[in-house]
């Protein structure tokens, strides 16, 4: 399987797909600089909408809006949105390596989630490398390290609703399009954030640079999704999975090249052990069919 064209091919949409996601969060980390998260928030979200109704609704514009269970799709959307949300406030007072890691704990929350809620069981091996994981994130919030109180608390908290959203996602994959659970996602963040603009409207016009990085949010969030569940239709899951954890190098290369911003010695080791707990969480929750990327 590993040396597959197809395997091979769902790789590299894979890790383009992470490569994206990895530019997206430290174009929020400098966009928070200078401008409100709700405004940011609102750009991500209103240029993923636009994204689709320019290009895909006129071809699939049914399938798009059909859903099945459209009180749990809308759930999913908004937990979306708080995860965004507390992701940027997040960035705004922590480096985007540290944060990224925080916010990895949430494939490991959402394995354990999984036993209870959907009967998906990891035994004490999963157990043991989820307890692993939270000693990573131990170590990077250590006392000493450096890092934001709050920050921290906006990490967790997006890892939560990141989690909530994901374990939302598996459990509409059986019902719901995945060209659905996109426009429902971008639509919500739309109307929630943009309903934020009135109190956080920008005091001044961005630049030509700016606004090209405002707009650019909803092209890497948009496309790294189209690239993921490419991939998802080449490999299954159990095999693209762990390389998730791909997203955290990306992070903390882009993080040091613009912002000159490097975790220490004791991060990095969080960081690794994060990484490692969730491939082999992953790995021990795996199953036999393949599963729908959100």
């Amino acid at each position: 399987m590993a040396s597959s064209p197809h395997t091979l091919r769902a790789l590299l949409l894979f890790n383009g797909g992470l490569i994206l996601f990895a530019c997206m969060d430290v174009t929020n980390k400098f966009l928070v600089a200078s401008f409100e998260v709700p405004l940011i928030a609102a750009c991500r979200f209103g240029g993923h909408l636009l994204l689709m109704l320019a290009f895909v609704a006129p071809r699939r514009g049914v399938e798009m809006i059909r859903t099945q269970r459209t009180g749990l799709v809308w759930v999913r959307a908004l937990c979306l949105c708080g995860a965004s949300g507390m992701a940027v406030l997040a960035f705004e007072r922590m480096p985007v390596a540290e944060t990224s890691a925080i916010v990895f704990l949430s494939p490991i929350l959402m394995a354990l989630a999984a036993g209870p809620l959907l009967g998906e069981s990891i035994g004490w091996k999963g157990w043991g490398a989820a307890f692993l994981g939270f000693v990573g994130v131990l170590l990077i919030v250590r006392p000493g390290g450096g890092l934001d109180s709050l920050g921290v608390i906006f990490a967790l908290g997006c890892a939560g609703m990141a989690t909530t959203y994901n374990l939302m996602s598996r459990l509409l994959a059986s019902t719901e399009s995945t060209l659905a659970l996109l426009f429902y996602a971008g639509l919500a963040g739309t109307i929630v954030f943009g309903a934020m603009l009135p109190w956080f409207w920008m005091e001044r016009a961005p630049s030509a640079v700016e606004a090209l990085l405002l707009a650019s949010l909803a092209v890497y969030g948009g496309l790294g999704h189209f690239l993921l569940t490419a991939a998802f239709r080449e490999a299954p899951a159990s095999l693209l999975g762990p390389a998730s954890y791909m997203q955290l190098l990306w992070v903390a290369l882009f993080g040091w090249l613009v912002f000159g911003d490097f975790p220490d010695a004791v991060s990095l080791i969080g960081m690794v052990i994060i990484g490692a707990s969730g491939v082999l969480v992953t790995l021990k929750s795996r199953r036999p069919r393949a599963e729908l990327s959100p």
